[in-house]
């Protein structure tokens, strides 16, 4: 037997980055195609905007980096970070929005602290909360689903909405909230959080027939659906399976043991799993792998950090859904967990 030697790094994955940045592109069309489903031609105007927006700022600032352009480009770091941007935002914001926060992210966010592989922050979630704390009203807007909204959009009024502010009737994106028997919509995490302010039982309020046929039913497609993409980053040995599996068995185990200690405040596990962006930021965010820990140990507790921090979030903060501010604050303890989960040198 012939033993072969080489210098380190000794592990190749036989993957480029720009593959990569590629496949997880192609994971996230599940998700995307059930968005487009739900909420209609706004996801995709949204997705438009952020991949052009994001192109054109990378270009612009290494061009004055005095970098080349296109290799950098051809990557498709930028047009990754565009696309996790597009589905986490509303589909009717208007059109100055996600491309603020997209200018943001990549000039600010990615490109200030070095470009990809240096940021410590990840850059589609800190566009999405500059958005958040800047405009929480429109940012928590969404579109009912469009089997039971009153108003069903054309992509001409779609585009009206998004670039003018209301559609050619004269109806705004907070109007196009309403359903068929003239209740607003509401996202699931939004609408316990809301009711139970107001004094109601959230166990009464998940057994009442409205709540999965207008809230829940939607976005648990949407999970789900970003669940199957999760999944085949996993067969194809993308993502490591500490962080999200960590993020979410810390999520479903906090929620269970809530609702079972207190089920008039707190919902049971499907219900966390299956709403807002659990499953985006379990396969998606968490796992960027600049941005997250890079020890096996570290990866387990960055992932159960992040969980323990959604379920508080959404439960004692003033947010419906925590995944991005969870994700923020778990970046900068990277570098702490990193240094003491590393494994011992041989020999020591």
């Amino acid at each position: 037997m012939s033993f072969a030697i080489a210098i380190s790094p000794h592990g190749h994955s036989q993957k480029s980055t720009s593959s990569v940045m590629r496949w997880t592109l192609v994971a996230l069309i599940p998700g995307i195609v059930a968005q487009y489903y739900i909420f209609g031609w706004g996801v995709l105007f949204q997705l438009l905007l952020t991949v052009g927006t994001a192109l054109l700022s990378e270009a612009a600032i290494l061009r004055l980096r005095g970098f080349a352009v296109m290799p950098s480009l051809r990557d498709s770091s930028a047009i990754l970070t565009a696309a996790l941007l597009a589905v986490a935002i509303p589909p009717l914001l208007p059109w100055w929005m996600p491309v603020v926060a997209t200018a943001f992210a990549i000039i600010i966010a990615k490109q200030l602290y070095g470009g990809l592989g240096q940021n410590p922050f990840n850059p589609a979630m800190v566009g999405y909360v500059l958005l958040l704390v800047s405009f929480p009203v429109p940012m928590t807007t969404w579109l009912a689903p469009q089997t039971i909204s009153a108003q069903h959009l054309s992509l001409q009024d779609t585009a009206a909405v998004i670039f003018h502010g209301t559609t050619p009737g004269g109806l705004n994106s907070y109007q196009l909230k309403t359903l068929v028997d003239g209740t607003t919509m509401a996202t699931p995490l939004d609408h316990l959080k809301t009711e139970s302010k107001r004094g109601y039982s959230i166990d009464v309020l998940i057994k009442s027939p409205d709540f999965s046929a207008i809230s829940h039913d939607g976005w648990r497609l949407i999970n789900l659906s970003f669940l199957a993409g999760g999944i085949l980053l996993f067969i194809l040995r993308l993502i490591p399976w500490q962080t999200p599996v960590a993020m979410l068995g810390t999520l479903a185990a906090a929620s269970a043991l809530g609702h079972y200690l207190a089920p008039a405040q707190f919902a049971m596990p499907e219900i966390e799993l299956l709403s807002g962006a659990s499953m985006l930021g379990a396969f998606f965010i968490v796992t960027d792998p600049v941005t997250s820990s890079t020890t096996t140990y570290g990866r387990l507790i960055f992932g159960a950090l992040v969980g323990l921090l959604v379920f508080i979030i959404r439960h004692f903060g003033g947010y419906p859904d925590g995944v991005a501010f969870a994700v923020l604050l778990c970046n900068i303890l990277v570098p702490l967990i990193d240094k003491y989960s590393q494994s011992r040198v041989y020999g020591h």
